[in-house]
């Protein structure tokens, strides 16, 4: 069998399965803690503008998700941000795009930093986004599924006036099941086929993975966005798995039955998402290939970065109004 990427998150038959989230604590005005402290009996930390910073990596999926969603909902102020290099060694993520190589903020070199704060034991691997409080340094959070949907719900008071509803009650059935299909097919399909060390792992996600980009695409020949008229949280996680598709996934990963180019539904759809206020100017092209290309030594061992796709497309007609 091939060497894995993540030993420890790798089956005997082959196949890749992601480590849980380690830090679920949530901020919530419900929690019963006073203004400046930690997380009361149910984790739950007080909320206050000003006080958390979103640990980002441009070139990840799952901490892309979390700046759109911070964004349009207009909680810049009321959440820092903190970006990591995309570039991530045998030490973890580095802040080395910031002076000195110490977030400004937190006065850390490296995420594991605040991961060893708040567990001290912790020896998985360090992911983003990461939720970190700055009067104590700990992570109060890197459940990533749960912290975008608590931004809607949760930190709806802090919320610019013209916010939209990204998770609505009367949807929430639906889109549940419809993000979870979306999770384990593509979102983390796409690295169920890349990650995987056996013919029969990676044979079994790339179908899976497909299939569903069929149904998404039957789905969205009817609609506009996946919920009907209006852009909704469901949007946000297919768009950040799409939008790498081509430069990351495609060739990097091996979903190579069809570039997103190819799939004309998901494809316009696609664009019609990037020329929204909020997407576009979120994706650095560069950071997600060069982390892709140059992270993942065990696919890639000489560690270097194509220069494709060209990419002027994604700003032409989608022809979705």
């Amino acid at each position: 069998m091939a060497r894995a990427q993540f030993s420890a998150e790798t089956s005997d038959g082959g196949a890749f399965v992601r480590q849980p989230n380690r830090f679920t604590g949530r901020v919530t005005p419900h929690s019963t803690s006073p203004p400046g402290g930690g997380p009361d009996a149910q984790d739950r930390w007080p909320l206050e503008p000003g006080r958390y910073r979103l640990i980002w990596c441009r070139a990840c999926p799952w901490a892309h998700r979390a700046l759109i969603v911070r964004n349009l909902l207009g909680l810049r102020d009321a959440i820092s941000l903190g970006t990591v290099d995309p570039i991530r060694d045998e030490r973890g993520w580095r802040f080395t795009l910031d002076q000195d190589g110490f977030d400004p903020v937190l006065g850390i070199g490296f995420l594991s930093e605040a991961y060893l704060a708040t567990d001290p034991d912790f020896t998985g691997r360090v992911t983003v986004p990461a939720l970190v409080d700055t009067v104590t340094g700990r992570v109060v959070t890197n459940d990533y599924p749960q912290l975008t949907l608590d931004l809607s719900t949760e930190w709806r008071r802090l919320h610019a006036p013209d916010a939209p509803d990204l998770y609505p009650v009367q949807l929430r059935p639906e889109m549940d099941a419809l993000m979870a299909e979306i999770h384990t097919d593509v979102n983390n399909g796409v690295y169920r086929c890349g990650f995987a060390t056996s013919q029969q792992a990676y044979d079994e996600a790339y179908r899976t993975l497909f299939a569903r980009l069929d149904a998404l695409s039957e789905r969205l020949s009817g609609r506009r966005y996946l919920m009907g008229d209006t852009i909704t949280e469901a949007d946000v996680r297919l768009f950040t798995t799409l939008v790498r598709f081509d430069v990351a996934y495609h060739g990097h990963f091996k979903c190579n039955r069809s570039k997103l180019t190819e799939m004309p539904v998901l494809w316009a759809y696609a664009r019609d998402l990037f020329q929204t206020p909020g997407f576009g100017e979120t994706v650095d092209f560069d950071h997600i290939k060069r982390h892709y290309y140059a992270t993942h030594r065990e696919i890639n061992p000489t560690g270097i970065v194509p220069l494709g796709p060209d990419l002027h497309g994604w700003t032409t007609p989608h022809g979705r109004d």
